[in-house]
């Protein structure tokens, strides 16, 4: 991961090399969660909402369509990102 590019830009990055969406769109809600937990108080890089899809999902659970975007996104989540909201389109 880079500070040299905005951390949204540095997931969609991430998701597009290894679930190959034909929909993606990352979108940095941080500044809606100002006060809230896990926020850093800068209004960048802690809440984020995922819309994808992606034809690895079909005939995939919900559940394992989820793991399989928070497993692309781990190192982000463990650098500090708090929540992701995850829309599968």
């Amino acid at each position: 991961m880079s500070r040299a590019r905005p951390l949204h830009e540095q997931m969609a990055e991430r998701l597009r090399e290894r679930l190959r969406p034909t929909q993606l769109e990352v979108i940095d809600e941080s500044a809606l969660h100002a006060g809230h937990a896990g926020a850093n108080g800068s209004g960048v890089g802690t809440h984020f909402r995922v819309r994808i899809a992606a034809p690895v999902f079909e005939g995939r659970s919900r559940v394992a369509r989820h793991r399989l975007v928070y497993d692309a996104l781990h190192d982000f989540l463990a650098a500090g990102v708090h929540a992701v909201a995850i829309e599968i389109l």
